[in-house]
């Protein structure tokens, strides 16, 4: 199952490296958007739950990383507002795959 990494800036400028199991983010993010805080969140649960989703169909257990994941964005959601960018989707879907 291929994985990936998508990064994104936080209202306040920080950066955050996320991690997904699947590259089923690619559906829910798109490079260089903007979303708000809770937009951003609302995509990444349901991004994650459903990458987290296809491992348990696959290998019969949740996926422990996407759920932390999922907990490390809500975290860095709480008590934020403004815009989320996203920066990078990696690795970029080929031609076939979009």
């Amino acid at each position: 199952m291929p994985e990936m990494t998508f990064s994104v800036r936080w209202p306040a400028g920080g950066v955050q490296h996320c991690y997904s199991p699947s590259l089923v983010v690619h559906d829910h993010l798109e490079v260089g958007a903007e979303y708000t805080v809770e937009e951003f969140t609302a995509r990444a649960r349901t991004a994650l739950t459903e990458a987290g989703e296809r491992v348990r169909a696959k290998f019969g257990m949740t996926c422990t990383s996407a759920v932390a994941q999922l907990a490390a964005i809500e975290d860095r959601a709480a008590g934020t507002a403004g815009t989320v960018r996203v920066l990078a989707l990696e690795p970029p879907l080929s031609q076939e795959e979009s």
